[in-house]
């Protein structure tokens, strides 16, 4: 998820007493970056431990019973800002839990020995760059090694004193870290993602070096590095090139790589890649393996390794508090319908909100859709990572899959660039086109087509040289759609431009019919476009806070009421400075409203827009904006924040604050 932080000044009287905002309920209940950590108690028992991700309430360990499945659960301290744990190791040592939380980097444990201790903050890991741990090992000496994002930095932790040594960045260009510990002293790290490499590093000293082959094209899925602990305790490399062991500062080609060792991640992976046999012969693994990373996974599998022993299985009886929402839209039926975030569930309410349903796994992407529209009475969603197609029919029973029978039915991909799918938009035709920004470490998105009668697609790369779609509008005087172009890269990567742009597409001959600024100076992000009845369109124009960290300066939001059809501009104005920050990525912030009149919000407010001019008046605001930026992710903090914009159904205009679904009924827009 990302936002959008325009930094405005402070809150003026409200133009309308407060309005009241209905609760709906909280559509999704999930957990993200499922792990399962298989050891031993300190009297030899067979233990496990499952670490798990969630926005309402913050990251927790889940102690299983072993017999019964019963999930003593220990949350974490800061529930607001330590949400996911990116990064864990669970000692085979100690059997100590090591965990490190996004989005404040910090560092926790939880030892099944003295629970009372409950999950222990440690506190952060690197207060210069560090946003979250990307990687985790354990050294010979008990020493744990942690990478992190941004920044590719190193951080080594000792157990016995809690000291932290900072050993700073491994990369002067990368952002991401994940290091790996050989039994032999060792320490190896591949970087990623623009140019994923290996280094090898002093763990002394934090002297690092390059070694071995690179991947010169992330999009060539024939290079791959991967970085793994052998039985034997020493380090490996398998590439595209060869194989390789770490020997102290320098790779040594080898004929053949032993197994990996059991209970160690890979460094380009967090997941265990080989089962840890617990005491007794135990082996564990999630039964529901399609969302374990994001989603609802509950039964476990335990096998042993005496074949004449019979496997069992454990279902786990954890509680979640609520997943974000990421997206929401009408369906055909009139419901409302929209995702998560990690997981990423499909769910469905009734305008009245009398029934709110979690619908379950919707797309084999576990992020977020970030897109959906409605064709032909089915929901398509667009979702990251990999900007995945994804419909379901809301006439046909469910069934998640991949199959032609299934539904909901994962698509796949459009092409090999997209990742952030922005805009779906369903033009008269019969096609949807999306739009997205494109992979990690990449310049320039990519606009698509897809056509769900014959299964035909096609897309166009940087169809504005480093540009990305963040908003699409079909055009019916023209028989074209408009395209709201940003400046977004893929994450990793740095802005090659500074202004956005708009463009006009012919779907009929599928090519760029024109492209522009319109005048515009400073023209930033066109994130959000609304037809209004006399053939116009207004656009938000802004800039989040995920672009100024890619190396754009701040630009202040505006409105813009254009003429497509002319290509002139009709009205430009900023937003008034009292509407506070638009604290979110700023997709679909225009919607359009009885009448015909279009609204808007930001992260605090509601307004509408006076018909033929940009003059906004509020009609909602509840909470008061800080001052400084403040993540999206921890909008949380904020019980009134507007964090997704969804449709306004009659005269109710719904939205999201965090986990809950809400809808605030707007005034009569006839009265002053």
């Amino acid at each position: 998820m990302r936002s959008w932080l325009f930094l405005l000044g402070a809150v003026t009287a409200l133009a309308h007493p407060p309005a009241t905002v209905r609760e709906l309920g909280i559509p999704i209940r999930g957990v993200n970056w499922g792990r399962l950590h298989a050891g031993a108690t300190s009297d030899g028992r067979p233990s496990i431990l499952i670490s798990f991700g969630q926005n309402n309430g913050g990251l927790f360990v889940a102690d299983v019973d072993f017999k019964t499945g019963h999930c003593t659960q220990h949350a974490v301290k800061d529930r607001i800002a330590s949400t996911f744990p990116t990064a864990s190791l669970r000692s085979p040592r100690t059997g100590v839990l090591y965990l490190g939380s996004a989005w404040d980097a910090h560092l926790h444990r939880f030892d099944p020995a003295h629970p009372e201790r409950g999950l222990e903050d440690l506190g952060q890991i690197d207060p210069i760059e560090g946003n979250f741990p990307t990687g985790m090992t354990e050294a010979a000496d008990g020493s744990i090694f942690i990478g992190l994002c941004n920044g590719a930095r190193l951080v080594r932790f000792d157990p016995t004193t809690g000291a932290f040594t900072r050993f700073g960045r491994m990369d002067q260009t990368d952002q991401y870290l994940y290091p790996l510990a050989g039994e032999d002293g060792s320490l190896a790290a591949i970087v990623k993602v623009i140019r994923p490499h290996i280094v090898i590093i002093n763990p002394a000293t934090g002297e690092h070096l390059e070694a071995g082959p690179t991947i010169t094209d992330t999009t060539d899925k024939r290079q791959f590095l991967k970085l793994f602990k052998g039985v034997d305790g020493r380090l490996y490399l398998e590439t595209h090139a060869g194989q390789f062991r770490v020997d102290g500062t320098k790779l040594t080609t080898v004929d053949a790589v032993p197994a990996e060792m059991p209970g160690i991640p890979s460094a380009y992976a967090q997941r265990y890649q080989t089962p840890y046999v617990m005491p007794g012969g135990w082996t564990a693994r999630f039964l529901d393996d399609n969302e374990v990373g994001a989603g609802t996974p509950r039964r476990i599998e335990l096998t042993n390794v005496d074949a004449r022993i019979p496997s069992r299985t454990l279902t786990l009886d954890w509680q979640g508090g609520g997943s974000n929402l990421h997206v929401m839209a009408p369906g055909p039926d009139g419901k409302i319908y929209g995702s998560g975030y990690m997981p990423n569930h499909l769910f469905v309410a009734t305008p009245d909100g009398n029934r709110v349903t979690d619908l379950g796994k919707h797309s084999m992407a576990m992020g977020e859709a970030y897109s959906l529209t409605t064709l032909d009475s089915k929901i398509y969603l667009a979702s990251y990572p990999e900007a995945r197609l994804s419909v379901y029919d809301p006439a046909r029973p469910l069934h998640f899959g991949s199959e032609a029978g299934d539904n909901p039915r994962d698509l796949g991909r459009l092409d090999k660039v997209g990742y952030r799918p922005n805009a779906l938009l369903a033009t008269p035709d019969g096609k949807l086109w999306m739009g997205s920004g494109p992979d990690y470490g990449l310049i320039g998105g990519t606009l698509a087509w897809f056509d769900p009668h014959s299964g035909k697609s096609r897309s166009h790369r940087s169809i504005v040289p480093e540009t990305s779609p963040a908003a699409l509008l079909w055009l019916p005087e023209l028989g074209q759609i408009l395209v709201g172009l940003s400046i977004e890269c893929g994450t990793g990567a740095k802005t090659q431009r500074l202004e956005g742009a708009f463009a006009l597409w012919d779907p009929e001959r599928d090519h760029l019919a024109w492209t522009g600024d319109l005048g515009l100076k400073n023209l930033a992000d066109v994130c959000s476009l609304a037809p209004t009845s006399e053939g116009c369109v207004y656009a938000l124009i802004g800039r989040g806070d995920h672009i100024l960290a890619q190396g754009a300066p701040p630009i202040r939001p505006r409105l813009v009421l254009l003429d497509p059809v002319r290509r002139r501009v009709i009205a430009d104005a900023g937003l008034p400075e009292d509407y506070g920050p638009l604290s979110w990525h700023g997709l679909f912030a225009l919607q359009v409203g009885p009448g015909g009149t279009v609204y808007g919000a930001t992260a605090h407010c509601v307004f509408r827009i006076k018909p033929g001019t940009c003059d906004v008046e509020r009609i909602w605001q509840k909470s008061k904006p800080s001052a400084a930026p403040v993540k999206v992710w921890l909008t949380a903090a904020d019980p009134n924040a507007i964090d997704v914009v969804g449709p306004i159904i009659g005269n109710e205009f719904y939205f999201a604050t965090g986990w809950r679904l809400r809808a605030l009924t707007l005034p009569d827009p006839q009265q002053p």
